[in-house]
């Protein structure tokens, strides 16, 4: 029962971000946004994490707290997205963003917290768990192509609205737990024992760099497979078929991390990184994208899988949100942040070969996720 609810809430999270994720930059785009601007507006949103998750991860660190503040967190990020209805422009959509981000960033890194807390204790698997959100991805990406194939936009946000709602009500069923507090009830002493533990910083660099070479793909890839002539329809399903492989992976998590180890599956991704963003930049033939869309469950699906390891196994329960959230915040809000802000401008004036400097900082990432096993 416990992964029901918890592989639920992982569902609705994941439905939300496998409409954000391909279809959002269309809606911005139909709202009069340039490639810049989407670039920067989802820059400046990201970097909401920095400030934002490790003091919501302070708190439930101490208080050994989860439930609790994913209700709050899940309320007030479905009332302020619904004020994107009234957005029109950089600045107003600029705004709705950064309060969105403010509530929805913490939201990840608790459930993350949670579920490993029920994984390290044998009442579940974490990746057969967490693939429920893969899947309703998938669902999303594949369904929302095809729905949104002739219609307007403004669907787009009708449906993340709904998806919003689906989380407030499944955040209520999530499991009561009370996890390990912090020992230490000075604030913010979670976040310095974290942040002292310089093999952890390396760690931070390694996936920072893998994850982040996502961005152009994240940002402009819907809205570049369909100036080349791909139609929502086989966006969708691009889309949809790199989290497939990002399933097939977590179904098998557990034994493959025990195989591979946490660190060396993080330097698989960025090699797969390294092959992926090569690929996609020199080609936009639907058959070369149908196999490079596999390597997502590379890319991105061993990255976080090793991730999500890595800091299960060397950081202490008293400091698991905090842990949780200074990756987060790190990787995908400063990295994400600071490569979405000229990420913009690279598409504009490179277009698909915008991916070339990608391929070379997942290769960058691999090689230091290699070194952190002597470390």
């Amino acid at each position: 029962m416990i992964a029901t609810r918890l592989a639920a809430y992982y569902g609705v999270i994941f439905f939300v971000i496998g409409i954000m994720l391909p279809f959002w930059p269309l809606w911005m785009q139909s709202r009069g946004l340039s490639p810049e601007d989407i670039g920067v507006i989802m820059g400046i949103g990201m970097l909401m994490k920095v400030p934002v998750n490790p003091v919501i991860a302070e708190y439930a660190d101490r208080t050994g707290t989860r439930r609790g503040p994913l209700i709050v967190l899940s309320v007030f990020a479905t009332m302020a997205f619904s004020t994107f209805w009234l957005a029109n422009g950089f600045w107003p959509i600029l705004a709705v963003t950064m309060a969105f981000f403010v509530f929805w960033s913490p939201l990840m890194p608790l459930t993350e917290t949670l579920t490993m807390h029920y994984g390290t204790a044998g009442k579940l698997d974490y990746g057969r768990v967490r693939l429920w959100g893969s899947l309703t991805f998938i669902a999303a990406a594949w369904g929302g192509g095809w729905l949104l194939t002739g219609r307007s936009e403004d669907l787009i946000y009708w449906i993340i609205l709904g998806g919003a709602l689906a989380v407030v009500i499944s955040a209520v069923l999530l499991p009561n737990a009370r996890l390990t507090a912090s020992e230490n009830h000075i604030s913010f002493a979670p976040i310095l024992r974290v942040l002292k533990d310089r093999t952890f910083l390396w760690f931070i660099v390694a996936t920072g760099l893998i994850q982040t070479s996502h961005i152009i793909y994240y940002a402009f890839g819907t809205i570049h497979w369909q100036k080349v002539g791909h139609s929502k329809a086989v966006i969708g399903w691009l889309w949809a078929e790199g989290v497939i492989a990002e399933v097939l992976l977590f179904m098998w998590g557990d034994k493959i991390v025990k195989r591979v180890g946490a660190t060396h599956l993080i330097a698989l991704a960025g090699l797969a990184g390294l092959i992926r963003w090569w690929g996609t930049g020199v080609t936009d033939g639907l058959p070369a994208l149908l196999f490079l869309q596999i390597l997502h469950g590379a890319t991105f699906g061993a990255a976080h899988l090793g991730a999500i390891h890595f800091i299960a196994q060397r950081m202490e329960a008293s400091v698991s949100a905090t842990s949780q959230s200074v990756y987060a915040a790190a990787v995908s809000g400063i990295g994400f942040s600071l490569a979405s802000l000229v990420s913009g401008h690279m598409y504009a004036t490179q277009g698909g070969a915008a991916y070339l400097p990608m391929a070379v900082m997942a290769g960058l990432g691999g090689v230091i996720a290699f070194q952190l096993r002597r470390r």
